[in-house]
This record gives C-alpha cells, structure tokens and sequence, in this order.
C-alpha cells in the first residue's frame, strides 16, 4: 500500500517537476551568460546534449526515422524550436532583460500557436481563447510599460533596449512555429532519437551563428561550468526523460495546463537569485497574462 500511495505522489508531482525544471531554463542562462557569448554557450551545450542522448539511445535501442523526409522536418523542427527559440532567448537575457520579463514573452505561446494555428491550419477559436489572447497582450503590455524609461531615449527600457525586446518575440515566434510544423509534419517522430535530430538542426545553426558573429570566447569559471552541466542534464537530459514518462502515462496534456505558470516561477526564482525587481504594474501584468494563457490553454466548457 506504501508503495502503490509513493507511486501515485510521484505521478502527481512529475508534471509540476517538469515545470519546475523548464523555469530554471532562464536561471541557468542568467548564471552562464556572463562568461559566454549567447551562440557559443548554446553550442557547447547541445554539444554534450548530443553526446548524452546518443548514449541514451545506444541503452534503450530506439529506432531512428526511416524517411529521409521526416529526418528534415525533425530537424527544420529543431532549427525553430531550440535553435532560434533559445538562440533568441539567450540573446535577449544577455542583452539585460529581465529573465522574469523574458519567461513572460516567450510564455504567451500558446496565444500565438492559436491564432497561428487559425490561419495556418484552420483551427477555429473559440470566445474563450480569444479572451486569454486579449489578456495575454494586455499582460505584456502591463510588464513592459513598468519598464519605460523616457530618459533614457536610446533603451526606452530600463536596462535593456528594443533589441532585446525584439529577441525575446523572436523567441516567441520560432517556438510557437516549430510547434505548429512539428504537429503537421513529424506526428511519426520517435522521441529521443527525434529529439537528437532536433538538437543537430540547431547544433548547426547556433555553430554557424556563433563564428559569424561572435569571438566564440569562453571564460570556464565554476559557476559557469555548472551553469552548463545543469543545462545539459537538469534541463535538456532530466527534464525530457520526465516528459517521456508523463507521455507514456498519458499525462502530458497536464504539462501544458501547468505551462502558464512557468513566467510567475522565474520571476520569483530570479529575484530571490538576482534580485531582479518587479513592481505592482509588473506583477499585475504577469498575473492578468497568466489567465490569458490559462484560458487559452483550457478545454472550454460544454
């Protein structure tokens, strides 16, 4: 009984562990980008994400795609989902933006993926959805004006500029098309050597992205280096074995209903660790875009 009563708290608690780790996705960033520029660090991260999940694959014997045109979709999937997606992130979080403000931009996905999904694969929404996309902008709009700086005409923000800005709904953007390409076009996708394929596409991309525009330059400090390995395993090892469990439970529709609550978790995250501050403005505004995607996010009622 014991054990049956442990093994039923461990299914309950799996999905909100995910969420928990997918926050500290934003965490880890703020801890390495000081010592690394944004391509390079994402580079030698999917680095060693590559060699763990080819590991990974030899020990449980996954099968690899059989078409070669699944082989590039998966990996147009990755070039999106976590080369431009994290690329754009790591970008706007080395530029100085919040990384409670930044988990809050990319958190409106599941607005964006909506209305995307209208055009793109005629899906309707329905009243409800089209009042958390209300809510979801009226959030952001509430976050971003608490950060006005009229002083200051060259960042119009306080510490960052629109550079910034424009990279964290860069982020925004490729995460929520990748989702949307990857429902057409990889529904056969075996999951860890799809996602290895993924992390190759944007291996590619983020290796290209760094000699071009960066020093490829890294300072290997200790809080650095954990900040990498925490990366690796916490976050891209750790957390993908828990969604692996929770899709063989047939529990991962609950991931995404907990899915809003990743931005509120990083702002209270960064500014116990960095002291990142937030007023009343801000904290509304999180709170009214965290209903918005609520309620985008939830089965409406019949």
């Amino acid at each position: 009984m014991a054990s049956y009563t442990a093994h039923g708290l461990w299914l309950k608690a799996t999905p909100v562990l995910f969420v928990l780790l997918w926050s500290t996705g934003f965490i880890g960033a703020k801890f390495g980008l000081p010592y690394a520029e944004p391509y390079t660090f994402l580079f030698v991260r999917f680095i060693g994400v590559l060699a763990v999940l080819f590991v990974l694959i030899q020990f449980l014997n996954e099968r690899w795609p059989k078409a070669p045109m699944l082989w590039l979709h998966i990996g147009i999937v990755g070039m999106l989902v976590h080369g431009l997606y994290l690329g754009a992130v790591f970008t706007a979080i080395s530029l100085d933006m919040p990384a409670g403000v930044t988990a809050l931009i990319v958190g409106l996905q599941p607005l964006v993926t909506a209305i995307l999904a209208r055009f793109w694969l005629g899906e309707t929404i329905n009243r409800q959805q089209w009042l958390g996309i209300l809510l979801g902008l009226v959030g952001i709009a509430l976050v971003l004006s608490e950060q006005l700086d009229m002083n200051n005409p060259t960042h119009l923000f306080a510490g960052f500029g629109w550079i910034a800005v424009a990279s964290a709904f860069s982020a925004l953007l490729g995460i929520s098309v990748g989702t949307l390409y990857q429902k057409r076009y990889c529904t056969g996708m075996p999951l860890v050597t799809g996602t290895f394929i993924q992390y190759l596409g944007a291996s590619l991309i983020l290796g290209l992205g760094a000699w071009l525009f960066e020093t490829r330059t890294i300072n290997w400090t200790p809080t650095f280096t954990l900040a990498l390995l925490w990366l690796i395993f916490g976050l891209s090892i750790a957390a993908i074995l828990l969604l692996m469990t929770l899709i063989r439970r047939g529990a991962a529709s609950r991931v995404a209903s907990l899915f809003y609550l990743v931005p509120p978790v990083v702002a209270i995250e960064a500014w116990v660790l960095f002291d990142e501050q937030l007023g009343p403005l801000a904290l509304v505004g999180i709170a009214v875009a965290v209903v918005g995607v609520a309620l985008a996010v939830k089965k409406p009622t019949q």
